[in-house]
């Protein structure tokens, strides 16, 4: 038996063993593990949400602090809506797919691709989001770690989040869960412990006065609480993921998915709400080096044990808040291939049941964009939102045309809660592109577009590829009937081997001698004679071309011959026939040149020809031999 047969691959290493198609429904989910996967980027979001309402607040100066619990509670509120909203999408469509499944059936292709497209945003700039803050929240405790954020984002994105994503859903839970339920607990204890300060022992608040009224026009005013506003829905991101991976959660999936929902959303409601509240009676502000709920903490607990735990707690969560993404897209990404809009192979699970080829893609997209932003948070966050209101808006205009369709006594009460909570959402989308096209919404009214044609482009190529491939019987029946041509084989030789041998005797199968022309790419004109000379003594009854070239290369005088073969028998096939000795060892593989793996794609990129390989399986050491043999 080969040695290669028990010998474990460094990918089956790293990811696990493969799981067999059947064990899919032991990857699904359990309620109180879907929660912390699918919910993490929402809980998490308090780490930043609450933070980025301050820094537009404080911009005047205190006047517009006194603000700041009015915008938490607006984003509470709309926090419920959308929750509402996607409840419904789950029960509607409980298959997946979320905004993109539910636009593309009631309201089209085109509103559909702009969801999917928004959604694509909206999650690369999760995990990037994500990942840096979690970096933020580990320099605000150890700030001589600031010179290598980026260096950790990049490394915690490849090394950590995608590798167990890689793993399947089932390990990414098991591994994140716990986490998640920490932070959880240790976030509810210190809005616990701040009421019990402010109730049990009168803890005075520390907001100073504000300042003489006038300080801010009306205008202005209104322009910079809309921005405030704005900032703080960012902690929304996220909510369409369990209607998205609703495929993932156990029978009864939609049941589930909709509790779970549920959940989430009085989780993040209760602790938006206890911290932000916390934030205000403190009057604690925004600072260069140390976040917004850093600040908090240390003045609850102060800087001891209790506030360095909670400080990594915060960093895990931000970095774990990514893994709703890993969970969103990837599905969202099957379902835009499977409809020809995305490149197919992103359709497929891999070895661990998980999507692979989206979880590799999405980590590059989030790797570029934390190189491109330099990992700033502030900046990504000008990004943000935009396209997860836009997928809101149209996942509700979609439910409202489908309560138009139905005939049932509550329909008419669910399309009034949907109208209303596209009316709230799309004037959310208008809030998002005024106050911040500057600061970088632009960005992304210049790439929903962009995707969009991108999507086109993509299906229009599949469609002319089906096209072109579709046959009909009666073609079919004809081409069949149609006399055969003769065939043609090209052999290309390096040098009369065993490898040589075995291709000869193969392509002797296929058509008479006098039909097989072997080829010699002659860099060396004496070596070219000599195999003249051996391959005359060898094996006579084939014929051998020896083209020389004067610029030692391989491929393209070899291309060059067969094109001129070609035009010399313009009605006959050619088959390339390359001869190749495979190793069982990886590593020695790089110690030989990778020529017939060029030839290959050469010829099939630049000629009609048939490509056909003839492997040689060798041993890569001598004592690889004595087990082979």
């Amino acid at each position: 038996m080969l040695k290669n047969s028990t010998r474990y691959s460094l990918r089956r290493i790293l990811l696990g063993e493969r799981l067999a198609s059947r064990e899919l429904t032991e990857e699904k989910l359990p309620k109180w593990k879907a929660l912390p996967i699918f919910s993490s980027d929402v809980l998490s979001s308090i780490g930043y949400g609450p933070e980025q309402i301050a820094l537009v607040l404080v911009l005047p100066g205190m006047i517009l602090y006194n603000y700041y619990p009015w915008i938490i509670a607006a984003v509470i509120a709309l926090m419920l809506i959308v929750t509402v909203s996607y409840s419904q999408v789950i029960k509607v469509h409980p298959d997946g797919g979320g905004s993109y499944s539910i636009t593309k059936q009631y309201l089209g292709e085109y509103p559909a691709l702009l969801a999917g497209a928004s959604l694509c945003a909206d999650y690369a700039l999760t995990v990037a989001v994500s990942v840096s803050s979690g970096t933020d929240a580990l320099v605000s405790a150890w700030p001589a770690l600031v010179p290598y954020q980026i260096a950790i984002n990049l490394a915690v994105l490849f090394g950590v989040l995608m590798l167990i994503n890689l793993r399947g859903i089932r390990e990414a839970s098991t591994a994140f869960v716990w986490p998640t339920y920490a932070f959880l607990i240790a976030a509810l204890a210190l809005i616990a412990s701040g009421l019990y300060q402010i109730i049990a022992l009168g803890q005075m608040p520390s907001v100073p006065p504000a300042p003489a009224e006038g300080s801010v026009s009306g205008a202005a005013l209104l322009f910079l609480l809309l921005r405030a506003f704005a900032n703080g829905c960012s902690s929304m991101t996220g909510v369409e993921a369990i209607a998205n991976g609703s495929d993932s959660f156990r029978e009864p999936r939609a049941r589930n998915a909709k509790l779970t929902i549920t959940m989430m959303a009085a989780l993040l409601s209760s602790l938006l709400a206890g911290l932000g509240f916390l934030i205000w009676y403190h009057g604690i502000l925004p600072q260069p080096d140390q976040t917004l709920l850093s600040a908090l903490t240390a003045a609850v607990w102060g800087r001891g044990t209790g506030y360095f735990i909670f400080q990594l707690l915060t960093m895990i969560i931000l970095y774990l808040a990514a893994n709703t993404a890993y969970n969103g897209l990837p599905p969202l990404l099957s379902f835009l291939a499977r409809d020809g809009y995305m490149p197919r192979y992103l359709a497929n699970r891999g070895g661990r049941l998980s999507y692979d080829n989206g979880i590799i893609l999405l980590s590059v997209a989030a790797a570029a964009l934390i190189v491109i932003f330099h990992g700033n948070v502030e900046h990504l966050i000008s990004l943000y939102a935009l396209g997860v209101f836009l997928s809101f808006t149209l996942a509700q205009l979609s439910l409202c045309v489908h309560w138009r369709r139905q005939a049932g006594k509550n329909s008419l009460l669910h399309w009034a809660v949907n109208a209303f909570g596209a009316l709230v959402t799309g004037g959310v989308v208008l809030v998002i592109i005024v106050t911040k096209f500057l600061h970088g919404a632009w960005l992304i009214l210049v790439f929903l577009p962009a995707m969009i044609y991108l999507f086109r482009r993509i299906r229009a190529h599949y469609d002319l590829i089906a096209k072109q491939l579709m046959i009909s019987h009666e073609e079919y029946t004809a081409y069949m009937a149609a006399e055969p041509t003769v065939h043609y084989v090209l052999l290309p030789v390096a040098s009369p081997t065993r490898a040589v041998a075995r291709a000869i005797r193969y392509a002797r199968q296929l058509v008479p001698p006098e039909r097989i022309i072997a080829v010699h790419i002659a860099t060396d004109i004496e070596y070219g004679e000599k195999v003249r000379r051996r391959w005359e003594d060898w094996n006579p009854d084939i014929r051998l071309q020896v083209v020389e070239s004067p610029y030692r290369e391989i491929s393209e005088p070899l291309i060059r011959f067969v094109r001129d073969f070609q035009s010399l028998h313009p009605q006959s096939p050619v088959t390339v026939l390359i001869p190749e000795f495979e190793l069982d060892s990886l590593p020695y593989r790089f110690l030989h040149n990778q020529q017939g793996v060029l030839l290959r794609w050469q010829l099939l990129n630049q000629l009609d020809v048939i490509v056909t390989t003839v492997p040689l399986q060798l041993a890569s050491t001598e004592t690889d031999s004595l087990q082979n043999e």
